[in-house]
């Protein structure tokens, strides 16, 4: 059974329409917007069950857009897309996000993280580990 509304975030178009495919698999309806602005504009007017939303999105008053979201909408489940792997992950739990996932792992990983996030669970240490190790071919 599909899931209500997400928000997809993301300003590669390319990686716009190819997470959106599997979005589309689990929700009702998804959102897409390119932008900080529309970003908060679309989670205010559509409350969405969950936000999708890529790390390097540029912000204007935050460190980075997972902080944006969580000041803004304290409640919400949010995943983080980026291409970085370098540390991030381990500090978006900090940031207030539910999960992480590479970018570049995303058609295997993103389905289980948006599971997980969905059930009210956060991505766990163990889970970004292992993540990374795979996606490393470790």
């Amino acid at each position: 059974m599909k899931q209500g509304r997400v928000i997809l975030a993301d300003n590669h178009q390319n990686m716009l329409a190819g997470v959106r495919t599997l979005l589309e698999s689990m929700f009702e309806t998804v959102f897409m917007v390119a932008d900080e602005a529309s970003l908060i504009e679309a989670a205010e007017k559509l409350s969405p069950d969950l936000i999708v939303a890529d790390l390097s999105l540029p912000v204007t008053k935050e460190i980075n857009i997972a902080r944006r979201l969580k000041k803004a909408f304290p409640g919400i489940k949010l995943i983080i897309l980026s291409v970085h792997d370098e540390g991030t992950q381990w500090r978006m739990p900090v940031a207030g996000a539910s999960g992480f996932v590479l970018k570049r792992t995303a058609a295997k990983d993103l389905v289980p993280a948006i599971e997980t996030v969905m059930k009210g669970n956060s991505i766990s240490l163990h889970q970004l580990y292992r993540q990374l190790k795979t996606s490393a071919g470790m």
